[in-house]
């Protein structure tokens, strides 16, 4: 039998695992493509967040560190995501990263991007709740979904 079929168990697949599947691959693919753009171009990613935060009441050094280790986070995370590996830790760890954007969104008073990051995170959060339908994942291959 070939391994991928074996790795499917096609025969315990149900609809919501499948349809849990659908739903975590866009968000983890959101995150990988945020961390992996990014990562290219790593210093103009970090200038421009120094930039947007230059009136702010952060320091210019701190926004500049978060800005050279958001997107490995962003990268991990989604990464994490889609291959459903440590998909609760991931997931916890995505709605972090949303957490501190949507105070850091607060902070420059960009209410619009505000909007998005409750999206993400309200995403997340249901994600989170159905991950006893992450069968079709690395953590469902090794039985690590509670």
């Amino acid at each position: 039998m070939p391994r991928l079929v074996m790795f499917l168990n096609t025969k315990a697949m149900k609809k919501e695992h499948v349809a849990y599947l659908l739903a975590r691959l866009p968000m983890g693919l959101s995150f990988f493509g945020h961390g992996l753009i990014r990562i290219t171009k790593l210093e103009t990613f970090s200038s421009g967040m120094v930039k947007q935060f230059d009136k702010s009441i952060l320091p210019g050094p701190f926004v500049s560190a978060f800005g050279h280790v958001l997107p490995f986070l962003e990268f991990i995370t989604g990464l994490l995501i889609l291959l459903g590996l440590f998909t609760r830790y991931a997931l916890v760890l995505g709605t972090v990263i949303i957490l501190i954007l949507i105070a850091g969104s607060s902070i420059i008073e960009q209410w619009n991007a505000i909007f998005t990051q409750l999206f993400y995170g309200a995403y997340l959060a249901v994600l989170h709740y159905f991950t006893h339908y992450n069968t079709i994942s690395i953590d469902g291959r090794f039985n690590r979904l509670a």
